[in-house]
């Protein structure tokens, strides 16, 4: 009991500092973490505001500046101060239509000129309700100014439509005698549209810090900054703003920051305005990137907890690896002793194994040499009568020959007896040479593999087995005329091959009444193809899936074996023997074989 609580106390003395100190260092790293995400998520925040502040100040002057060339293009129509000097019905009715269609192609919410009274004559709104013709706007300010310094660009409300705009002036006449003014009011409510598909809020300040264009309509018409006594009197003068009262807005700016009345904090980016002394003031809402960035802090001090826990259990690891090591090497050498005798005792097993199955794949090639053997044998008993009619009829011309030799001699008639004898001569080399074929078919086909040629292997088959197809009267059809390729096989081999299939054919097509059997030979891609065909009965439907499988066999007396050691012979060759459909309606065999 007390070696227990020993060894418990010791194992906390070993583990208490080190997790005290990653906690530490935990919460060391999360609050500089903390402290570097905030700022980083502030100066991505401030630099999306401004960019989103230059975007749309570049939107904003772009549109100003569509609308800023109408005054000019208007000052040089003759209509327009012909309209304003004489006020005649004909050129006022041509000024509106001319204005009503400028103001539908440009999109203008307005256009109409003013007499240096301050009296609407003509307006692209002539003859609606809301129109301006005969009002009186001598006291608004963009009026007034256009006539002294010939242009003027004045926000406020609409005194017929009640509708904010910027008033576009410009003086039409000379400096001391104007005839008017013209004027284009501008309305904003496409480009806030625009606006509104950004983040955030988008602000836009004339000089006197009244917010008059905004995403967000609560903020429209409240200030910024408070108002000077000065500007409180113009605009009341003015009716700048109709009869609303200017309230504090509802965003508290203190640098590049806000703060809303609810506590919401923002970024702010400001941007100059194309209209002096305006700003466009962009402000987004800080609380999310905040968020984002705790957010980060939590997984970063996840991972750096993680990372120090683990470094102290490698630690911890380290210390106690002595220890392990020990027990390790002694159960590893335990372990490697046990596996050792296991493995020895493996071994002598495998070598039994492996000894035996050498000595079975010997018997196994012995029996399989020993069965093509018998095969080839079998072939020749079938096939001597027919080897012996075609060396009984050479031995009975060559008596004939020598016979009628030696009467040629009695006679003194060395020239007739010397054709004779070359007769015989030709007639032995004939006997010979199916003499040697039967000799080389009956030996052991052992021999490796080499370039073997299809026109000696047809020649040789022929040797063996053509006689009985004349004496059958069955019509072989060969290739003739033109070099057979060379290919890799064993000659005795692959001639056993060939008379196994071709006796098979003749067998097929026996008693038939026009029995035909063709060889042919083509070249492939990959190799050379030998088939063997026959207009017999064809493969019983039965057994032609077997029909290689050794001991199935159509033939009543058949033992089945050698289409299975024909196959096998191809397959040692690195070729194969396989069914195809016959073009002459019975059987048909494909021999394939490597090209040289």
């Amino acid at each position: 009991m007390a070696d227990t609580s020993s060894l418990t106390l010791r194992y906390v003395r070993r583990f208490a500092w080190p997790v005290i100190a990653v906690l530490l260092l935990a919460l060391a790293a999360s609050l500089g973490l903390r402290v570097y995400a905030h700022r980083q998520a502030m100066a991505s925040l401030r630099a999306d505001a401004n960019r989103i502040a230059r975007q749309q100040e570049r939107l904003l002057n772009s549109e100003l500046q569509r609308f800023r060339l109408l005054p000019i293009v208007l000052a040089e129509y003759p209509d327009v101060g012909a309209a304003l000097r004489n006020g005649s019905s004909q050129a006022v009715a041509r000024l509106n239509e001319k204005l009503r269609g400028l103001a539908e192609r440009t999109g203008a919410p307005v256009i109409y000129a003013i007499d240096r009274q301050g009296r609407t004559i003509s307006a692209s709104n002539a003859g609606e309700p809301e129109s301006f013709v005969g009002r009186d706007y001598s006291f608004r300010p963009y009026f007034r100014q256009a006539l002294r310094t010939g242009t003027s660009e004045y926000f406020a409300l609409g005194n017929t439509s009640h509708r904010p705009g910027l008033f576009l002036a410009r003086r039409i006449g000379p400096a001391d005698a104007p005839d008017g003014v013209v004027v284009v009011k501008v309305e904003f409510a496409r480009i806030v549209q625009a606006w509104a598909s950004d983040p955030g809020q988008t602000l836009l300040l004339d000089d006197h810090g009244v917010v008059v264009v905004t995403t967000d309509r609560q903020a429209q018409f409240t200030l910024t900054r408070p108002l000077t006594p000065i500007a409180r009197v113009e605009i009341a003068e003015s009716q700048q703003f109709g009869e609303r009262q200017l309230r504090p807005g509802p965003l508290r700016t203190i640098g590049d920051r806000a703060i809303a009345r609810d506590g919401t904090r923002y970024v702010v980016g400001q941007k100059p305005a194309p209209l002096p002394g305006w700003q466009l003031v962009h402000v987004l809402p800080s609380a999310p990137a905040m968020q984002e960035a705790d957010s980060w802090v939590r997984s970063a001090t996840a991972l750096i907890v993680v990372g120090l826990i683990g470094l102290t259990l490698l630690t911890i690891w380290r210390r106690t690896r002595a220890e392990r090591a020990a027990l390790a090497r002694e159960a590893l050498e335990a372990e490697v002793a046990r596996r050792t005798a296991e493995l020895r005792a493996t071994n002598d097993r495998l070598t039994v194994e492996i000894a035996e199955r050498i000595r079975a794949d010997q018997r196994f090639r012995a029996a399989r040499e020993e069965l093509a053997q018998a095969n080839r044998l079998g072939s020749l008993g079938s096939i001597t009568a027919g080897v012996a009619h075609e060396i009984n009829q050479p031995v009975a011309a060559i008596r004939t020959l020598a016979d009628n030799a030696r009467t040629f001699l009695s006679r003194s008639q060395p020239d007739k007896a010397e054709g004779n004898l070359a007769t015989i001569v030709s007639l032995t080399e004939r006997i010979g040479s199916i003499v040697q074929e039967m000799r080389r078919f009956a030996r052991r086909g052992t021999q490796g593999l080499g370039q073997v040629s299809l026109d000696e292997v047809l020649d040789g088959t022929m040797l063996l087995i053509g006689d009985r197809f004349r004496s059958a009267g069955v019509a072989l059809e060969r290739p003739l005329g033109g070099a057979l390729p060379i290919v890799v096989a064993g000659r005795v081999r692959l001639e056993q091959v060939l008379v196994n299939l071709l006796q098979n054919a003749l067998d097929a097509v026996a008693g038939r009444p026009d029995p035909r059997v063709r060889l042919t030979v083509e070249e492939q891609a990959d190799g050379i193809d030998l088939t063997v065909e026959d207009n017999g009965p064809g493969l019983d439907p039965a057994i032609a899936s077997d029909i290689f499988t050794p001991f199935v066999t159509g033939k009543p007396d058949g033992l089945g074996l050698g289409l299975g050691i024909a196959r096998d012979i191809m397959t040692e060759f690195g070729g194969m023997l396989e069914t195809i459909p016959s073009t002459l309606g019975g059987a048909g065999f494909r021999i394939r074989m490597r090209r040289v």
